[in-house]
C-alpha cells in the first residue's frame, strides 16, 4: 500500500469507488475519509497525516460542492488545481483519491453550477433531496449563508455512503461545520468516527484556507488582524484580565474594520453546543469570527476563524 513508485488511484465514480473501499475492508483494513474541496494547503495535507494515524487506508475526496454555494457566492472562482492536489496527496501517504465530476443527478443541458443556490433548474429530474441540523446550522456562517449547511451536511452524507468510512478527519478551522457534522453522524447513527483537528495557521498567523489565494497582497496583509485579535482574547480571558464578552466582540470587530475588513460576523457561543451565554467564566466558549477583505480577481473573500476562550473559573471546573 506505501510503494512510492505505485500510481495513486483516482476515482470518478460512485460505484467505483465503492468497490475499492470494500475490497480494503474485505482484507482486513480500516478506512479513513478526509473530505476537501481541493487547491489543498498544508492544513490539508496534515489531516491526512492525522488519518494516516487512525486507519490503515486514507482516501480523500476532491469535489467543490455546488450546493453549499448562492449564486452571488464564490463557486464559479474558487481555486481548483486538481493535478497538484493529487501529486500532494500521493505525497501525504493518501490511498486514494475520489474525485467525481459531480454528486447530483445530471439534469440534461444543465452543468454542474445549475446545483448552486439560486440556479437550480427546477427540472423535474433534478436533485431534490437534503440533509439540515435544524439548530446547530443556524448561528454564525448559518446567519449569512442559510443555505451553507443544507449543502455541506447532504454532500457528506453522500461521501460517506460512497466512502463508508470507519473514519472522518476535519479541520477546527470550520468549527461549526465539525459541530454540525458531529450531530448528524450522531442523529443519523452513522458509524463513523468523526475527528475534529486544530486549525493550521500560516507562519504570521493567518489560518490556512484555500481561499487565502484569492486575497490581494494588501488585503493578505491587513487580514491578519483576525488572529490578532484572537489571540489578545485568548491571553486577556485566560489571565482574567478580560471578562465582558461584550468587550471581547467589540475589541474583535474594532480591529477588523480598522483594517477595512468588513465584518461578517464576531460572535461567543457554548464551544460545546453552539448555545448562548450570559458569560465567559461558566464554559469553554468558542470566539467565532467571518470577515471579507478585497480580492485579487474581483469582489471580496470570506475568511472565517476561531478559537476557544477558556476563563479561569472554567479551566477550574474542568479541572
Amino acid at each position: 500500500m506505501s510503494d512510492e513508485n505505485q500510481e495513486l488511484p483516482v476515482f470518478t465514480t460512485a460505484a467505483d469507488m465503492r468497490a475499492w473501499v470494500r475490497k480494503q475492508k474485505k482484507s482486513g483494513r480500516k478506512v479513513a475519509l478526509v473530505p476537501t474541496m481541493g487547491y489543498l494547503h498544508d492544513g490539508h495535507l496534515s489531516l491526512v497525516k492525522a488519518a494516516l494515524e487512525r486507519a490503515d487506508v486514507v482516501v480523500a475526496s476532491i469535489y467543490v460542492n455546488p450546493t453549499q454555494f448562492a449564486a452571488h457566492e464564490d463557486f464559479d472562482v474558487y481555486p481548483r488545481n486538481p493535478a497538484d492536489d493529487r501529486a500532494k496527496l500521493k505525497a501525504a501517504g493518501a490511498h486514494a483519491v475520489f474525485e467525481p465530476e459531480s454528486l447530483y443527478v445530471a439534469v440534461p443541458g444543465a452543468g454542474e453550477g445549475s446545483n448552486v443556490v439560486g440556479r437550480e433548474t427546477q427540472h423535474p429530474d433534478s436533485h431534490e433531496t437534503y440533509v439540515t441540523v435544524e439548530r446547530l446550522q443556524k448561528p454564525l456562517c448559518g446567519g449569512s449563508r442559510p443555505h451553507f449547511f443544507r449543502g455541506v451536511c447532504t454532500v457528506v452524507t453522500k461521501l460517506f455512503h460512497i466512502c463508508e468510512p470507519d473514519v472522518a478527519v476535519f479541520g477546527r478551522k470550520d468549527y461549526q461545520q465539525w459541530r454540525v457534522i458531529s450531530r448528524m453522524v450522531r442523529d443519523l447513527d452513522l458509524a463513523v468516527e468523526v475527528v475534529g483537528l486544530p486549525i493550521c495557521r500560516e507562519a504570521d498567523g493567518l489560518a490556512m484556507s484555500s481561499r487565502n489565494a484569492r486575497l490581494s497582497d494588501e488585503a493578505r496583509q491587513k487580514a491578519l488582524c483576525i488572529s490578532r485579535g484572537l489571540k489578545w482574547a485568548e491571553a486577556g480571558v485566560a489571565d482574567g484580565s478580560v471578562t465582558s464578552p461584550e468587550a471581547v466582540k467589540e475589541h474583535v470587530r474594532g480591529l477588523i474594520e480598522e483594517a477595512g475588513g468588513k465584518v461578517d460576523y464576531v460572535e461567543l457561543l457554548n464551544a460545546d453546543n453552539l448555545g448562548a451565554i450570559s458569560d465567559l467564566a461558566s464554559q469553554p466558549t468558542l470566539l467565532a469570527v467571518a470577515a471579507h477583505f478585497a480580492a485579487k480577481d474581483r469582489g471580496t473573500v470570506r475568511l472565517i476563524d476561531n478559537t476557544v476562550l477558556t476563563a479561569p473559573a472554567a479551566a477550574a471546573a474542568a479541572n
